[in-house]
């Protein structure tokens, strides 16, 4: 029940619209969910992905350390998510050789 999303968003964005931002965020992930489960343009999902969590992580991990949970260890969990999102697109669902 600590609000450290929203603290994070306020220490690198501004205190003045945190809140609002923080819920902006939030609905953003979502809306990236409804996409990763409708399999519409995988692979530009994937890199989506990977692009937004290691930019998110490489600010937070300058900018607000202090904050996170496992303060400079989250860039560790950060990229074993990275690379299991990786691992699932590009090895667990890559398509089948076509014959030439």
């Amino acid at each position: 029940m600590v609000p450290r999303h929203q603290e994070i968003v306020a220490s690198i964005l501004g205190t003045p619209n945190a809140s609002l931002l923080t819920k902006l965020i939030g609905i953003s992930e979502i809306a990236m969910a409804a996409w990763i489960l409708s399999g519409i343009a995988r692979r530009l999902n994937t890199w989506t992905q990977v692009i937004i969590i290691a930019v998110m992580n490489t600010l937070e991990f300058i900018l607000t350390p202090h904050l996170l949970l496992w303060g400079r260890m989250n860039a560790v969990f950060a990229c074993i998510l990275i690379l299991l999102i990786l691992y699932n697109e590009f090895y667990l669902n890559r398509s089948p050789h076509k014959p030439v």
